[in-house]
């Protein structure tokens, strides 16, 4: 068996013969799951500073609620995802010296976790407050989009060390 096969038997998404598949969750109990992940948007200070006058609106509000919204969709975004109930999906954005930090945060109680869910959160976010702002300056940059914590589940909690 090559390597490559060997890697992919070790991924849930994947069945035997190598093929993509959605994970069957029938079978594992509703425990409550949480997750939070990251993004940054760097921007010049000029662009930083205009963001409070921005004629299509407030960049941050409409970043916050296209990211909730975001989380809500994920199963339709990602296509191996399941659909979740979220029980609570959130996205906090702060004006830092070098650009906007999100983190965005998801939560249920269902078989599956809402890792996904965090990170599609923190990346439309991010994605929206370049949308708002592009008009500004083209070379604004998403970066660091990872996953902070997650809790619940088989594999138990996770916490990414280092990083915020």
């Amino acid at each position: 068996m090559d390597q490559g096969a060997v890697e992919m038997k070790k991924l849930s998404h994947y069945d035997r013969a190598g093929s993509a598949r959605m994970v069957d969750v029938s079978g594992k109990a509703e425990t409550r799951r949480a997750a939070r992940a990251h993004a940054f948007v760097r921007m010049a200070p000029a662009v930083l500073k205009k963001l409070p006058r921005n004629p299509k609106g407030n960049p941050l509000e409409i970043a916050r609620i296209a990211g909730i919204a975001a989380a809500k969709r994920t199963w339709e975004l990602i296509p191996l995802c399941h659909s979740l109930p979220l029980s609570h999906a959130d996205v906090d954005v702060a004006i830092e010296k070098k650009g906007v930090r999100i983190v965005a945060s998801a939560a249920t109680t269902a078989q599956t976790g809402v890792e996904m869910e965090a990170l599609t959160a923190a990346a439309v976010a991010a994605l929206t407050v370049y949308d708002m702002t592009k008009a500004l300056d083209k070379s604004i940059e998403i970066q660091d989009l990872f996953l902070l914590e997650k809790s619940g589940g088989k594999s138990g909690d996770y916490r990414r060390q280092g990083k915020p």
